[in-house]
């Protein structure tokens, strides 16, 4: 697989345009994540990130408590989520940071695994908004690829931590991005 801190950074890039492309009108929208609309899906995508920055850089749950709790998105949801990438990508392109551990609620585990996790949530949550406000679905098939080479060795783990949906059957003859997608409970 490629570098890791390189593919979460492209993730991030890869869902920024489906955020900006948010209308005022669709942030109140319904998205497939169960109990949360566009608004409280980006504000996730966000405080996740603000969370990578400082579990990456060495932070503790505790030290961080609840500073990302509630709404981050803020007034401009678009500068909250472009400072929060920035973050999170420098954190794990940072010198030593993919071995390093991360003491994350699951942790801690090196650098390396959080930053796939990150990988993963960023880029099907790009996805989620994107089925949410009626843009383009179609993920880069490279980052496809690559997350399908995250996610299919944990995918009993994935699935045990309740973050995705159930898995679905994907039609006969799928593409990889309808098999992904139907792994992590998502219809195409």
């Amino acid at each position: 697989m490629s570098d890791i801190a390189a593919l979460h950074r492209a993730a991030l890039a890869a869902t920024r345009p489906r955020i900006a492309a948010i209308t005022a009108d669709q942030w109140s929208a319904h998205t497939g994540c169960d109990g949360w609309d566009v608004r409280q899906l980006v504000n996730h995508v966000i405080s996740g990130n603000l969370w990578a920055a400082e579990l990456c850089a060495g932070g503790t749950i505790a030290e961080v408590g609840d500073r990302f709790d509630g709404d981050v998105a803020g007034a401009d949801p678009v500068a909250a989520y472009d400072e929060s990438a920035e973050l999170a990508a420098a954190a794990f392109e940072a010198p030593g940071a993919l071995d390093a551990p991360c003491a994350v609620s699951y942790g801690p585990v090196p650098g390396s695994l959080y930053a796939g996790h990150r990988f993963v949530d960023v880029l099907i949550h790009g996805w989620d908004v994107a089925a949410a406000t009626g843009q383009n679905r179609t993920l880069d098939p490279a980052l496809v690829s690559a997350c399908w080479d995250v996610v299919t060795p944990q995918a009993d783990l994935l699935k045990a931590s309740g973050m995705f949906g159930t898995e679905v059957t994907p039609p006969e003859g799928a593409d990889s991005q309808t098999r992904l997608l139907a792994l992590l409970g998502r219809v195409a």
